[in-house]
């Protein structure tokens, strides 16, 4: 196609001004322009084009979510996508977008402005999950895709499913979301405060007028390590690492890191780090606190209502701190006061927010039996 390219399995769908001339209409209000979106695909799209599987990401993840034979790094989904696999690419033709305001591909904060040649940073529009949802659409309409069999996304991306399904209620047959919400709740919404203080607060953050050689990494570190404690249990860190010591070192100093889990924090940060925009983390993390059904209808019911997917699927894990299990509740009795079709799996995965990541046993049977019925 005309309107992308490829670059390791990555494709750059360059999307049109809103249907118009007048840019990409984000859901606050503002304009952006010159939109592309990273997308990565796997198995063959049916004669009738009704074989679409659309997914979106958590806030951290790229397109990548399972390996292909452009690209043959093993994906974030691994397990769950591929011939045979749960989302079978047998059958299916599965398509992940990167989200609008993404660092991997996508427009966001760390692209450049066209119109001055300059990096985005804090000049980029106010984001919303609407606006990611409505960059998946604009994706598939400049594939010739009209209708999508499921629109499944986990954390994030569960979120960004039920916006896409509020927004094209008509464009889509099944919904499937896992580990999100309706919206955040105040410890939700706490955490990701801190996540964005710590970073805005660290020096080299320059109000968001910061280089990638001179960037706010000891706030990113910060920030993630705090994200990584709230999206696993206590019990699977107990069982993890317990007490567990690292080798004594002789150069060690006073505060130096001592026990196991401390270096399995500072490791994951120092790798989120390295690949990780600051200001595309802040305006991602900002969307997910902003997101809120009752936009699209008065009330979280009257919202869910205007949903008119055949078949629904919501997954939540009982140990999940940061979505907890009652909030994917709200979400299938939400479903049922509005008579439709869903149905509402509860996991005891330990692994708590992460675990559809790791959880490969609990989650390829919920998904596998979703796909088959």
């Amino acid at each position: 196609m005309s309107n992308e390219f490829h670059v390791k399995g990555v494709n750059i769908a360059k999307l049109p001004s809103d249907y118009g001339s007048t840019g990409f209409k984000m859901f606050k209000g503002s304009t952006l322009n010159d939109v592309e979106i990273a997308y990565e695909t796997w198995g063959e799209l049916s004669i009738n084009k009704d074989n679409v599987v659309l997914l979106f990401t958590g806030l951290s993840p790229s397109s990548h979510a399972a390996s292909s034979e452009l690209n043959q790094e093993k994906g974030w989904w691994e397990y769950m996508i591929g011939p045979d696999k749960p989302i079978n690419t047998n059958k299916y033709f599965v398509i992940c977008v990167n989200s609008l305001g993404s660092c991997f591909g996508s427009t966001s904060p760390a692209s450049i402005d066209k119109s001055t040649d300059k990096i985005y940073g804090l000049s980029f529009p106010e984001l919303s999950i609407e606006d990611i949802a409505k960059a998946g659409h604009g994706t598939l309409q400049m594939l010739g895709i009209d209708h999508v069999h499921t629109v499944i996304g986990p954390s994030m991306g569960g979120m960004t499913a039920l916006a896409y399904a509020l927004m094209y209620p008509k464009s889509l047959t099944n919904l499937i979301v896992i580990s999100a919400a309706a919206r955040a709740l105040p410890f939700t919404i706490s955490i990701r405060s801190l996540q964005r203080e710590l970073i805005r607060s660290d020096p080299m953050w320059k109000n968001g007028d910061y280089d990638k050689k001179t960037s706010p990494l000891n706030g990113m570190k910060l920030a993630r390590k705090l994200g990584l404690m709230s999206y696993r249990a206590a019990n699977e860190w107990r069982e993890r690492f317990n007490r567990a010591r690292i080798p004594k070192n002789e150069t060690k100093k006073m505060f130096d890191i001592e026990f196991e889990v401390e270096n399995y924090l500072n490791h994951n940060s120092e790798k989120f780090v390295s690949m990780f925009d600051p200001n595309c983390y802040l305006y991602l993390s900002r969307a997910m606190d902003l997101f809120d059904v009752a936009e699209h209808g008065g009330t979280v019911n009257a919202g869910l209502a205007k949903i008119h997917t055949k078949r629904n699927l919501i997954v939540g894990v009982k140990s999940d701190i940061l979505f907890p299990i009652d909030q994917q509740t709200e979400l299938a009795e939400g479903f049922k006061k509005a008579k439709k079709n869903v149905k509402f799996e509860k996991l005891d995965s330990i692994q708590g927010h992460d675990s559809f990541l790791v959880d490969e046993h609990n989650f390829s049977k919920v998904i596998y039996d979703f796909f088959i019925d």
